[in-house]
């Protein structure tokens, strides 16, 4: 889904970008405020399958559906559903757990997990600046889960649980990026976005009998809402990518932890700690060194950034 650059338009860009994270992170409210109705993989199925829709009017727009429907390589995209679905469920289950800016915080790490990935599987040389970033940003994020899993708390403990899902999550988001990094070799991006929707749709009736609800009417409606709110937002920050390059546009995904404060304390009355911020603060700077080595080597990797995380999957 994700095109090249076809002209240089920063605000527009920035604009875009920044709307589709507020979008996101509204996204996230919504299923915290749903956490305590339905379970997540009923979540999961709402947030994957009224997204489809909105994915193929934009695709049909743009003339690209016929390639959101070539799959040269089925098991890929099924591989691709399994890690993004197991993301978004893990974070749908520890949205209910934590308050929303310590999971927006804990998000952050993906990219340091991407990069000791990325040297695992893939081979790829990490140089001392990079080991730098990674360090730091382990660091914020022990700091961060650290209050969780210290001072006797135990697994059982629902602060505690939810940590430890979000950190899953995280990896599992990473191992994603590292698998569309191989998976874009052979397959459109269009296939990508549009396949992993309709398998995150069809994995998560698999949890059909473990609990699934009948929402009430609010609930149901705010449950689709996230379907659309996630569609538009996959759209608005794919479109931003053909605007400016991926290295200008990568600052601002920390946006959303402004977001997830305001919503946070507006929607649930929630705070975020000194010791969060702390912790995020340094996983921030271990990101923005990645940012700036990727973007002085010009890795040609992070123009598919967009569309590998589509926020929870």
């Amino acid at each position: 889904m994700v095109k090249s650059l076809t002209s240089h338009r920063p605000l527009l860009a920035v604009g875009l970008k920044v709307t589709a994270i507020g979008l996101f992170t509204t996204m996230a409210a919504i299923i915290k405020a749903t956490a305590d109705h339905v379970p997540a993989g009923e979540a999961v199925f709402f947030r994957s399958l009224f997204a489809v829709p909105i994915i193929v009017i934009w695709l049909m727009m743009r003339g690209e559906l016929r390639h959101g429907l070539i799959a040269k390589n089925p098991m890929g995209h099924v591989w691709r559903g399994v890690l993004g679905t197991s993301a978004m469920g893990l974070t749908f289950t520890g949205l209910g757990m934590l308050p929303l800016p310590e999971v927006t915080a804990i998000g952050f790490a993906t990219p340091i997990f991407t990069l000791i990935l990325a040297a695992i599987f893939l081979g790829e040389t990490i140089r001392l600046i990079r080991i730098s970033a990674v360090v730091v940003g382990l660091a914020g994020v022990m700091i961060m889960i650290w209050p969780r899993l210290s001072g006797g708390a135990d697994i059982g403990d629902t602060a505690t649980l939810g940590a430890i899902l979000i950190l899953i999550a995280t990896i599992a988001r990473a191992m994603v990026q590292i698998h569309i990094r191989q998976l874009v070799q052979t397959e459109h991006t269009a296939a990508i976005v549009f396949y992993f929707s309709i398998t995150a749709t069809g994995l998560s009736l698999l949890t059909l009998p473990f609990g699934w609800q009948v929402p009430s009417w609010d609930i149901l409606l705010m449950l689709i809402a996230s379907g659309f709110i996630g569609g538009v937002a996959q759209i608005l920050v794919t479109s931003s990518y053909r605007f400016a390059a991926a290295s200008m546009l990568a600052p601002y995904d920390y946006a959303s932890m402004l977001f997830a404060i305001v919503i946070g304390y507006v929607w649930f009355a929630e705070l975020p700690t000194l010791v969060m911020l702390a912790g995020a603060t340094l996983v921030i700077a271990g990101n923005a060194v990645v940012i700036w080595r990727e973007s002085r080597l010009g890795v040609a990797r992070g123009k598919a950034r967009p569309m590998m995380d589509p926020k929870g999957g």
